[in-house]
């Protein structure tokens, strides 16, 4: 894997992406059985913890023309490779993916109408956090409360960060945007050391996050450690108290089951970022628009 695709892993809206064919190939693909076929009727897919994952699943058993597909559980990393080799080679695939992500800058997809909604709407980045942490680390509370970013700032710092570690790219974007910062930090209590564990999944939307959230900590005098973990992990080490916050939960769609099982021995915060979208995505070179446009098994 080159140094470009190494660095991937995760965080912000997810969709399915279906890499199409070459002009040479798309008259033999033309007929949709054809496509199907060279598919293996297979959505490669991430972790099989994430929420995507559930909503893929859910999608494949909504959809009657995608009964019979397979998903085929991988890693962020392994599917982005898989995407990437395929569009090198003008060949279909069907992956799932989200955004805010970089691929949406990188390649030129769009992602695919959702008439079921098995995806959800659009949905929100929640910060979320152990239960006493305001009574004892109130500044670093504070801030997480008061953190809130945008789609693209989070996109900017996971795109320099595809050729310089996270931590500068996340020092460079405080660096661009004190004035956000300040508003973030203004009047809390600084830290004198103490340990703060951020509870993160291991997607670049959150290693962006993060990375953000622990400069600012650091800089405030606290001493941050990133973990990250599978979704359900997450909000479990958030309810017991073994992490003390969190800015990665997508609400209400990727990881709602999680806060529903969790909701009670936890604080939430509210958003930190609006705008993140799960679903399905193609090319724009392909003819097609909409999940119920994937062929069906034959």
């Amino acid at each position: 894997m080159n140094k470009r695709m190494s660095g991937i892993l995760m965080a912000g809206t997810v969709a399915m992406v279906l890499a199409g064919c070459s002009d040479e190939g798309a008259e033999a693909d033309s007929g949709e059985g054809n496509l199907g076929e060279q598919l293996n009727y297979t959505i490669t897919g991430t972790e099989p913890g994430a929420g995507l994952t559930q909503m893929a699943k859910d999608t494949i058993e909504t959809y009657d023309n995608l009964e019979g597909w397979t998903l085929l559980e991988s890693s962020a990393a392994g599917m982005l490779t898989e995407l990437d080799q395929a569009i090198q080679n003008e060949e279909p695939i069907v992956i799932t993916a989200w955004a805010p992500h970089w691929k949406f800058e990188e390649y030129d997809i769009k992602f695919l109408e959702d008439p079921e909604l098995t995806f959800g709407k659009e949905e929100s980045i929640y910060t979320i956090a152990r239960k006493g942490l305001k009574e004892e680390l109130s500044g670093a509370y504070t801030i997480a409360d008061r953190f809130n970013w945008t789609v693209e700032d989070m996109q900017s710092v996971m795109l320099e960060a595809r050729d310089i570690p996270f931590e500068e790219a996340a020092q460079n974007w405080i660096d661009e945007n004190q004035n956000k910062v300040a508003e973030w930090t203004e009047g809390t209590e600084q830290g004198n050391g103490e340990a703060i564990t951020l509870v993160s999944t291991p997607w670049d939307t959150e290693r962006s996050s993060a990375n953000v959230m622990k400069q600012i900590l650091d800089n405030q005098g606290y001493n941050t450690k990133i973990t990250s973990v599978d979704p359900s992990v997450m909000f479990q080490a958030i309810a017991t108290g073994e992490g003390d916050i969190s800015l990665a939960p997508w609400l209400p769609g990727s990881h709602g089951a999680f806060y529903e099982e969790y909701k009670e021995d936890i604080v939430d915060l509210g958003v930190n970022l609006e705008g993140a979208r799960s679903g399905i995505a193609v090319p724009t070179y392909m003819d097609i628009d909409s999940i119920e446009d994937l062929p069906a098994m034959e």
